[in-house]
């Protein structure tokens, strides 16, 4: 995947999943195709069913099954959701290797780095598994050094 295809919104205010959803209605006004996937959010079935009236042209996915935030979630709990956040990864990757988008959102993806759910060798797999075509957003608090090399603009959201 191209840098200058990769946009990340990072930082600790609000607005970086407001930002790339912003991306995602202009995007798919002008006759893109969108996939968001979700990650670390909870499953916040008003969000998503909002989001869904807009399909065909911009489709949402969380793969949370639980209500709460990772971070509240037990330990237990967190081990199943982790499960469940693999397979939202990888179906990340299977939307870049088949180029079903011209758009993919990966909204919470940098707390996976964070957190270690996903690695320097995963990200690597995922930056090169996507077409000439597809852009990326990524969306998340803290800024990894192993995906600066991978992004073409990085936005910085803090409140003042």
């Amino acid at each position: 995947m191209r840098k200058e295809k990769v946009t990340v919104y990072c930082g600790e205010g609000k607005g970086k999943t407001t930002a790339a959803f912003e991306c995602a209605v202009q995007s798919a006004s002008q006759g893109g195709s969108v996939i968001i996937i979700q990650f670390l959010k909870g499953k916040k079935e008003e969000e998503l069913e909002f989001l869904r009236r807009l399909e065909p042209e911009l489709k949402v996915f969380s793969f949370a099954r639980s209500g709460k935030n990772f971070a509240e979630l037990s330990q237990e709990e967190q081990q199943e959701e982790e499960m469940n956040i693999r397979n939202g990864f990888n179906f990340a990757r299977k939307v870049l290797v088949t180029g079903e988008c011209s758009l993919l959102i990966l909204d919470g993806f940098l707390g996976l780095l964070d957190n270690h759910m996903v690695s320097a060798e995963d990200l690597e797999s995922l930056m090169n598994a996507g077409s000439e075509d597809t852009e990326m957003v990524l969306t998340g608090r803290n800024m990894s050094d192993v995906l600066r090399k991978y992004a073409g603009k990085i936005y910085r959201i803090h409140e003042e």
